[in-house]
């Protein structure tokens, strides 16, 4: 076996563990996952705190405190919505009830031939009741708590996630020196050079996604209130920052906006015209606001933009989509090496 063969198995074994290896811990991975590509995020501002003299693992837990501020403002925003929404749904549902039995009853029998004989006046009480004794939003979690373990072990990923990201940060220089000393001192140069044009690809999408989150926001909240809807600014502001996570956003906001508008307008029109500005916002979003702001920042075309979101949501899912993009700017800096490589290959120069 000639040396370079001998080595190409090397690589292909290595290969092959670490492949069994993700995919035996692939579990346990998504905590340490989301914790490093937190990192990834929040290393910028560490890094600047640490140029204005101060100790890392103080700049580490004041990037930490900003983000869980942010998150819990953002739960202050969204839970005085709901408790509303819910109560108002409870209060409106006997009215809802009695509507229900008046014409939508009759209707079944005399289109389907069906005939209900249902109480609703004890499934009013029996809701009204419920929702009495559970004081408002407080709700009975012990028969969702009953599922035990896979609880918990949910419970424990989430806490990892800030643990393992303090780690990250705070030793963020060290672990990539341990990678760096990892490559092969032949490819160290190449690797280098690939590795810092994806750092820069990367930062170019997290930047271009912000400008996303923003426009979307002000574009759900400006619609939003020009429809009438009384909650635009709360359901305008979470479904645009939340448009990150592929889908989530939106239907979380269409659900917010839909109990919002149900609540409000007598007529069926107006929550129509609330779900006409979510399709219109998801078209933009996903057709011109992310190939316009974040595809042209990473040399994407608009069309790979959105062949990158198809393609990746196909193969691997809801997390294909969330990571579609900033996986597709790597590949597209992969490509542009390798594309540069076999042009001066003699599989492409050979007469």
């Amino acid at each position: 076996m000639t040396p370079s063969r001998f080595v190409a198995m090397q690589w292909l074994a290595v290969t092959v563990v670490l492949t069994g290896l993700l995919y035996l811990l692939a579990p346990i991975l998504a905590p340490f996952v989301a914790a490093a590509i937190l990192a990834y995020i929040c290393n910028p501002l560490v890094v600047r705190l640490c140029a204005k003299k101060v100790p890392r693992t103080l700049a580490v837990v004041l990037v930490m405190t900003g983000l869980l501020l942010a998150l819990v403002t953002l739960l202050l925003i969204m839970l005085p919505l709901l408790e509303k929404e819910i109560s108002l749904l409870i209060a409106r549902l006997p009215q809802w009830l009695d509507t229900a039995r008046e014409r939508l009853l009759p209707l079944l029998q005399q289109w389907f031939g069906v005939t209900l004989d249902l109480d609703f006046n004890t499934l009013r009480n029996a809701l009204f009741s419920r929702w009495q004794s559970s004081d408002g939003a407080q709700v009975n979690l012990m028969p969702w708590l009953g599922a035990g373990g896979a609880f918990l072990a949910q419970l424990l990923s989430l806490l990892l996630i800030p643990v393992a990201m303090f780690y990250m940060l705070r030793d963020w220089h060290e672990m990539l020196a341990l990678v760096d000393g990892l490559i092969p001192r032949h490819w160290h140069a190449k690797v280098s050079e690939i590795a810092s044009e994806v750092d820069v690809v990367l930062a170019e999408f997290l930047r271009g996604q912000l400008f996303v989150m923003l426009l979307m926001s002000l574009f759900y909240v400006l619609v939003l209130w020009l429809v009438g809807l009384e909650f635009a600014l709360p359901i305008g502001i979470i479904t645009g920052l939340l448009v990150f996570i592929p889908y989530l956003g939106m239907m979380l906001g269409l659900g917010l906006a839909t109990l919002a508008a149900l609540m409000q307008f007598a007529a069926f029109g107006d929550v129509v015209l609330v779900w006409v500005v979510f399709a219109v916002g998801q078209l933009l979003e996903g057709m011109l606001v992310t190939p316009w702001l974040v595809g042209q920042r990473i040399g994407l075309h608009p069309l790979a933009v959105i062949f990158a979101l198809l393609a990746f949501g196909q193969l691997f899912g809801f997390f294909g989509v969330l990571l579609a993009l900033p996986m597709a700017a790597i590949s597209l800096v992969l490509l542009r090496h390798a594309h540069r490589r076999y042009l001066t290959s003699t599989m492409y120069n050979k007469p």
